[in-house]
């Protein structure tokens, strides 16, 4: 009997997880592995994201009505094209934040909403950058204090890397989520939220026991979802605190995926 034998869904990361070394585009196969694990195991896909629901919907599009979306590191839920689950902060704490980071020098701002994300550029190569690269749904504000709809994540930039993360987490890890995201991203979530809760509930809906199911990740803001899950899969190049706490390692998400498939 293959360990793999239990596994009912998939929940994988996708930056530096899936997209490793800066891409932003799925690798040929990838798709074509996701559908045959479940036409040929039974076993379901859920991409585990900070990124929006629009952006990984581009990112799986020959797939994208076949697996589940845990967006925005849990903050919002998807699943049949319908929202599960969604969470939105504390509005007063959402400001100071916001004003926060606005104030810090070369630090750009992003503000998830449910459709769009709102930013409001320092530079305009950031809008350029999250439109033509990233390939968010975006839209440029003037006030990120007063967009049209609750704040739900709280994100900013900085280019080139992070530079005093400490400083964010000692002021505001009270009261809300802080992690980092790669290594240019900081994300401030609702406290309590993180990639496990929005996993919950889509393993809730699915009837699925956090045993059955397997999440693959990299970075800090995957570790409560490792932790949860059944079999916890690390990549080679996650952080080694992450690797750690994982029962498998892989050089490629589809090499494991093969592996799946093959046992």
């Amino acid at each position: 009997m293959s360990r793999f034998d239990s596994i009912k869904l998939i929940a994988c990361d996708l930056d530096g997880t899936l997209l490793l070394n800066g891409a932003q585009r799925l690798q040929p196969e990838t798709c074509k592995l996701i559908h045959r694990l479940r036409t040929e195991k039974g076993i379901l896909f859920c991409a585990a994201s900070g990124r929006q629901y629009a952006n990984l919907r581009r990112l799986f599009e020959p797939i994208r009505d076949e697996i589940y979306y845990l967006c925005e590191n849990g903050c919002l839920c998807y699943a049949n094209d319908q929202r599960i689950y969604k969470e939105t902060m504390d509005q007063n704490l959402a400001r100071e934040l916001i004003r926060d980071i606005m104030s810090t020098e070369g630090a750009e701002i992003l503000i998830s909403g449910e459709n769009v994300h709102y930013l409001q550029p320092k530079d305009m190569s950031y809008y350029y950058h999250m439109r033509d690269v990233v390939r968010n749904d975006v839209t440029i504000v003037s006030d990120v204090l007063n967009i049209p709809e609750p704040y739900m994540k709280v994100s900013f930039y900085e280019k080139g890397g992070l530079h005093n993360v400490s400083r964010w987490q000692e002021k505001y890890a009270e009261r809300c989520t802080v992690v980092p995201g790669q290594l240019e991203w900081l994300d401030m979530m609702p406290k309590g939220v993180n990639k496990a809760s929005g996993l919950v509930h889509i393993l809730n809906y699915l009837n699925i026991k956090p045993e059955e199911c397997m999440a693959i990740g990299d970075n800090d803001n995957d570790r409560e979802m490792l932790e949860l899950t059944g079999i916890p899969a690390a990549v080679k190049s996650a952080k080694p605190e992450i690797r750690e706490i994982t029962a498998i390692e892989t050089d490629t998400v589809e090499h494991l995926f093969e592996k799946i498939l093959s046992a």
